[in-house]
């Protein structure tokens, strides 16, 4: 039996109790939720085409229903144009061998290419593929492509620079970061409906990023796009190569020794075709 004595001395007890418990739930509720999840869209494949699976696909660009590729590995690192619709090399210039060709991108009337570790890039006339000049940046170089003003590139990892066209001197970075925080190992890269579209290392998925903000809008989960017998018949690598058309609003990817190119369409949450 509980005295009269303890009852006195316990509900004081009892009431502070009480007080600390309805506090730390009202700061709890009032806490203020954290950021959304990223969202993740699946895609819908349009077309597909033959591509060589002995390119080890590092940029991809399309122009006037070619495609503009290079490919790398030491040794066999070329840049080359492509029929879209037979997957025949048209033409091919080697690179040096003591270079690994990196990212792509066609600004005005020249292809600038990068190299992964060597730091040194190469500009060719888009007319015949011939080369024109060579320029030196700082870090690894992995995907390039523009914003019509500015080159930007990806070195792995979460950070975009920003290259003046025309010195090639590093004018901006940009970090990048979705809901989670950086976003590493960002590659190839294509300037996609006024968003930086970038495929991220070792996975099946599309950043879109907003290149004011480095915010990642989205994800494109490519995830099962090369048919399981596909990816057995050879010695596929990831996913790696977009390229754009403006002009029909197409989306073009592959991988690295794919043996298909596709043309994908992103879908939303409700299976509705975005941005067509």
């Amino acid at each position: 039996m509980v005295t009269q004595t303890a009852r006195r001395v316990l509900a004081p007890a009892l009431a502070l109790t009480l007080a600390c418990v309805l506090l730390f739930v009202g700061r709890v509720q009032s806490q203020p939720a954290g950021p959304a999840p990223t969202p993740v869209d699946t895609v819908e494949v349009v077309n597909s085409w033959l591509h060589d699976s002995d390119a080890f696909t590092q940029g991809l660009v399309f122009h006037q229903g070619r495609l503009l590729e290079s490919t790398g590995l030491y040794g066999e690192s070329t840049l080359r144009e492509v029929d879209l619709e037979t997957g025949q090399v048209l033409r091919s210039v080697a690179v040096p061998e003591t270079y690994f060709a990196e990212g792509l991108t066609l600004f005005g009337d020249q292809l600038v290419q990068l190299t992964w570790k060597e730091g040194r890039g190469f500009v060719y006339r888009l007319e015949d593929l011939a080369p024109t000049a060579e320029f030196v940046y700082p870090g690894e170089g992995w995907g390039l492509t523009h914003d019509g003003g500015r080159l930007i590139m990806s070195d792995g990892t979460s950070r975009l620079h920003f290259l003046d066209p025309s010195t090639f001197a590093v004018v901006g970075t940009l970090e990048v970061a979705d809901s989670a925080g950086p976003v590493q190992h960002l590659n190839e890269l294509e300037w996609v409906r006024g968003e930086v579209w970038a495929n991220v290392w070792l996975t099946d998925r599309i950043a879109r990023i907003d290149p004011a903000s480095g915010r990642v809008l989205g994800y494109l989960d490519l995830a099962g796009l090369l048919p399981e017998a596909e990816r057995l018949s050879g010695q596929v690598d990831v996913l790696n190569g977009i390229a754009y058309d403006p002009a029909s609003d197409r989306i073009f990817v592959t991988g690295k020794l794919w043996p298909r190119l596709f043309e994908i369409r992103p879908l939303g949450a409700a299976g509705r075709a975005r941005g067509r």
